[in-house]
């Protein structure tokens, strides 16, 4: 079992109170870089330094969804730790995760005027926990609490009374993967008697989980990002020897493809958008790459109907890793430099090109059979195992 239970829920009172300084555990690391953007858009959130100081830490959100993005610091009587966590809520409060003492504490907050209201949430006996993604639905946030041999998930906002433990899933979890457009499924990565398999868990059945990715059956497969209007998939596996990223589309009958075009020598590749709105056509859907290498860090898009990315420089001071597409397909990249704090650039990339004929998979075979994803439409209503 994971050893992570709720302390208590406090009051909704909406005033600013004190906090209290953070341990290391959080999904920011200590360079402040991290970046998330709300599901809709609207808002992203940081920890950022204060510009007074330069060593002290705090909460910062900005705007999005104007004519010109905005930032708005929400400085509380004490800095924040390094590793706390931020997560933007749609209705423009910030969730804030801090751990102290062994405990996972989560507030919300806001401005008002020229100071920060907070919102204390609750706090739960736990000795780490990770923020997951925003939520589709904008008002609700999730965590991960991993243990010897289950993962708990936990709602920590967005319930009635405070965190409430949602489900208890078999195994080790890491990643996390919204698959609709609500937040009910969530696609978490399984680690069970030393594989590593993509599952679907549902969250209005309590937790009830099928498995949703499995190539091979001694491969390592992770999901790291789906688009669920195109059934489109990032993921990364093992299966053809070693290992690689790949593509697929949920429901589809194909095999998950492993194309020359997503290996960059001596680089590190991660994809971190999916183009929405690409409905009867997800290799025309595009992705954008972060590529670091020995030159540094730069952009590529690719879609699966080509062959070769296009590479391009990412802005300066880029929050290296985050961004989104918006619906008429412009990427929007986030970046702070000393001149321009809050700055999003705008690529819209050529319109697609005549989709190539999709190259079969390669011939040498992975270690075992390929197997299809199971169809996302299946997920959440064949095959399951109730996560307890």
């Amino acid at each position: 079992m994971t050893v992570c239970t709720e302390l208590s829920a406090t009051g909704a009172t909406g005033e600013t109170g004190a906090t209290s300084t953070a341990g290391a555990a959080g999904a920011t690391s200590a360079t402040g870089a991290e970046f998330t953007i709300a599901a809709d858009g609207s808002y992203a959130a940081r920890l950022a330094r204060e510009h007074a100081t330069g060593d002290a830490w705090r909460a910062e959100r900005w705007t999005l969804d104007g004519p010109e993005p905005y930032a708005v610091p929400l400085p509380l009587d004490q800095p924040e730790e390094p590793g706390t966590g931020v997560l933007p809520m749609t209705d423009g409060r910030v969730l804030i995760h801090r751990a102290v003492d062994g405990r996972q504490m989560f507030s919300l907050l806001y401005p008002t005027g020229p100071g920060t209201g907070e919102l204390p949430l609750g706090a739960m006996e736990c000795a780490a926990l990770r923020l997951l993604p925003p939520s589709p639905c904008g008002s609700r946030a999730y965590a991960l609490a991993v243990g010897e041999h289950t993962t708990a998930l936990w709602l920590v906002a967005g319930g009635a009374f405070g965190p409430e433990l949602v489900a208890e899933v078999p195994g080790r979890c890491s990643g996390g993967v919204w698959l609709d457009r609500t937040g009910r499924m969530l696609a978490l990565d399984r680690e069970d008697e030393g594989r590593t398999k993509a599952v679907a868990v549902d969250l209005e059945r309590g937790g009830e989980m099928t498995p949703l990715l499995q190539i091979a059956e001694d491969s390592d497969d992770r999901l790291l990002l789906a688009d669920p209007g195109s059934g489109l998939i990032l993921v990364r596996s093992d299966a053809p020897g070693h290992d690689r990223l790949g593509w697929g589309v949920l429901g589809s009958t194909l095999p998950v493809r492993f194309p020359d075009a997503l290996r960059i020598a001596d680089c590190a590749v991660a994809p971190f958008a999916i183009q929405p709105g690409q409905l009867l056509t997800p290799e025309q859907c595009a992705v954008a790459l972060r590529v670091d290498g020995a030159a540094g860090t730069w952009v590529a898009l690719w879609r699966p109907g080509q062959r070769q990315p296009q590479h391009l420089a990412a802005p300066e001071g880029w929050l290296a890793g985050s961004g989104r597409w918006t619906a008429d397909g412009v990427l929007q990249l986030p970046y702070s430099t000393e001149a321009v704090p809050c700055g999003v650039a705008r690529l819209t990339p050529p319109p697609a090109a005549p989709a190539e004929p999709v190259p079969e998979p390669s011939p040498e075979p992975p270690r075992a059979a390929a197997q299809r994803p199971v169809p996302l439409q299946q997920a959440p209503l064949t095959g399951r195992v109730t996560a307890g």
